[in-house]
């Protein structure tokens, strides 16, 4: 079996309205590929991921005639995506305040991670190259964050690791992305490959590490998918094991930590079903198209309960009830759109290429683990508003559409030893030229 970082080559497809592929050496990198790549691998750096953004913009833009633009193959996510827009300016123009909405209008820049990956990022190659970049690249974070825990005063509740990002929500929410991809791999062609399991393990520990409880519901009943479909015997009775051993081992601030996760006495739980009920005066207000992105800031306290222990509030910490109370039920059904959408495309992609056994398996049930997880912590935290997180997933739930570009290397048959076959004796026939 071919290595996972080596990609299947040399198979030839048809490109709707373009010419013949070869998914090993076409297209080659372009500038606008490592411009592209560079705006994901720079997430820990918001400004420089801008401007490497801008670049592959840019050049989009520059070299768009030579482009394999293809509207009506990617139609699946850029309809969703287009009406999430649409809905998103309508809210703004009709904003409960309107100039602190207007602000938000950048955020419609993220959309060019999108946008740009099925032309910049083609066939399985290019793919992978960038998957394999991300994965490194959040492994290199996690290790900072492991020195920042044991090196650093940070790693307490009220001081949590923030590696190289401005909060610890992004930290978490970026190493659960990457955690999901490493378990694709490892529960299709990768489970024999003991460097993926060290990443794995390094990825898993510094989410801990993290202490957000969010991200660790979403990864523990994601990871619980492959385990399901893979049906292993073995996996069920490792996690009867571990379990039990994590919770005899781990520091008692770790199990207090998730313990609170279903103590309704817990003043953050309760914080959160304050917020939900503030949140549904607010859709009740303004059903359709919200009060009004970043206006939850500014008049939480109108629609707050009595008893909620704090005041104001950045965000409703629930990433569906903010799309509802900031852009209306029209922004919340585009976004949940969009996701369906990205899973559906994920699954056919699943199906079609033989199921966790096709060897492009890893990358489509890297998109549906991805969804899935980032929806999970969603119900925890506005983890939509953190644009690093963001870029990723856009990107990965367009691997589908990227990979339509070209198909996975069939199997090579093994070389056959032709039997003797007897000369059939020749007739005048045989010897007569036609």
């Amino acid at each position: 079996m071919k290595s996972l970082f080596s990609p299947n080559a040399g198979v030839r497809t048809e490109d709707r309205g373009t010419r013949p592929l070869a998914d090993g050496d076409t297209p080659p990198p372009s500038l606008g590929f490592w411009f592209y790549a560079a705006h994901l691998l720079t997430i820990w750096g918001l400004a420089l991921s801008n401007l490497c953004m801008a670049a592959a913009g840019l050049w989009s833009l520059k070299n768009r005639r030579n482009l394999p633009w293809d509207l009506h193959r990617d139609r699946a996510l850029f309809v969703p995506a287009g009406l999430y827009m649409i809905f998103f300016g309508v809210s703004i123009l009709t904003s409960l305040e309107l100039e602190a909405s207007l602000g938000e209008i950048k955020d419609l820049l993220s959309w060019i991670t999108l946008g740009l990956a099925p032309t910049l990022i083609r066939g399985e190659k290019a793919v992978r190259r960038v998957v394999d970049a991300i994965l490194v690249m959040i492994l290199l974070l996690a290790l900072h964050g492991i020195g920042q825990y044991y090196l650093t005063d940070f790693g307490t509740l009220h001081r949590r690791i923030i590696g190289l990002f401005s909060h610890y929500q992004t930290f978490a929410g970026v190493l659960l992305v990457g955690t999901m991809v490493l378990a694709a791999r490892l529960a299709t062609h990768g489970r024999r490959q003991p460097h993926l399991w060290i990443a794995f393990a390094v990825l898993l520990f510094v989410l801990q590490l993290s202490l957000t409880r969010g991200a660790w519901v979403a990864a523990i009943l994601t990871l619980a998918l492959p385990i399901v479909l893979r049906a292993k015997r073995r996996f069920l009775v490792a996690g009867l094991v571990l379990i039990p051993l994590f919770v005899w081992l781990a520091p008692d601030h770790w199990t207090e930590r998730w313990e609170s996760i279903v103590d309704l006495q817990d003043v953050s739980n309760y914080d959160r079903l304050c917020m939900a009920e503030a949140a549904g005066y607010m859709i009740a207000e303004r059903p359709l198209f919200g009060i009004g992105p970043e206006v939850v800031e500014t008049r939480y306290a109108i629609y707050r309960h009595p008893t909620a222990p704090r005041t104001s509030v950045p965000h409703l910490h629930n990433n569906f009830l903010q799309r509802a109370a900031e852009q209306g039920l029209m922004g919340l059904t585009a976004y949940l759109a969009l996701m369906i959408a990205a899973l559906g495309l994920a699954v056919r992609g699943l199906r079609r290429e033989g199921g966790l056994e096709g060897p492009r398996a890893d990358l489509y049930l890297a998109t549906v683990l991805v969804v899935v997880g980032f929806n999970i912590a969603g119900l925890f935290e506005d983890n939509w508003r953190d644009t690093e997180i963001r870029r990723l997933v856009l990107f990965l739930i367009a691997l589908p559409l990227c990979l339509k570009t070209s198909t996975p290397e069939p199997s090579t048959p093994e070389p056959s030893t032709p039997e003797p076959s007897t000369p059939e004796p020749s007739t005048p026939e045989d010897t007569h030229d036609s």
